[in-house]
């Protein structure tokens, strides 16, 4: 029975909690990134460049051995794509955390010297 309770702890604590969310969170994350890129901005950019050089069937692409380079080429694009695609997004919510940090500030409280009067009339009394 030790065990199972161990395991029971080890489930509950935060962090195993928190690595399963960012786990799920991650793979959503990822789907979302996957699909912009696949459906939206290959579509939108790459494909007229793709098609005008006929590189579209660059994945079936390999040598006499059978090694395939053209689907590791492939690869090679989608992950340039696909970082590039990321990179603007931590990007853009990089410059939305700072207007929300630009937010001015609350307005200061007593300056040392009024508090420094204040200690000395509240002696005097």
């Amino acid at each position: 029975m030790g065990m199972i309770s161990e395991f029971k702890e080890f489930i509950a604590k935060g962090n195993a909690m928190d690595l399963a969310v960012g786990v799920i969170i991650g793979a959503a994350f990822g789907a979302i990134v996957n699909s912009l890129v696949a459906d939206v901005i290959t579509p939108a950019l790459l494909n007229p460049a793709l098609k005008a050089a006929q590189v579209e069937n660059l994945a079936e692409l390999k040598t006499d051995g059978g090694i395939l380079y053209g689907k590791f080429l492939a690869a090679v694009i989608s992950f340039l794509v696909i970082a590039f695609v990321i990179f603007i997004m931590v990007k853009a919510i990089n410059s939305m955390k700072k207007k929300e940090e630009a937010a001015p500030a609350a307005p200061a409280g007593p300056s040392q010297e009024e508090l420094l009067t204040q200690i000395r009339d509240l002696l005097k009394k």
